[in-house]
């Protein structure tokens, strides 16, 4: 699997998983309706997923991954 398709499903794996679980968590605390339920999840789930990445090492492509400050990258 190309290393820029591996970083788009996970990308999209966890901005699913977080979406959700915002869902269903602010929706069992909050009587919300739906479509700001929807919206409200997925803003929250955009800003808080990680990112991933490819970059160009003397290996070869890498998946990277960056999350609040933290970057995964490799060693040069």
């Amino acid at each position: 699997m190309k290393p820029q398709v591996k970083a788009t499903l996970l990308n999209l794996l966890c901005a699913g998983i977080l979406f959700v679980i915002f869902m269903y968590g602010i929706g069992s605390l909050l009587a919300l309706p739906y479509i700001p339920l929807l919206f409200g999840s997925a803003v929250l789930a955009s800003i808080l997923t990680p990112k991933f990445g490819v970059v160009r090492t003397k290996e070869g492509e890498k998946v990277v991954m960056k999350w609040f400050g933290y970057t995964n990258h490799p060693q040069d």
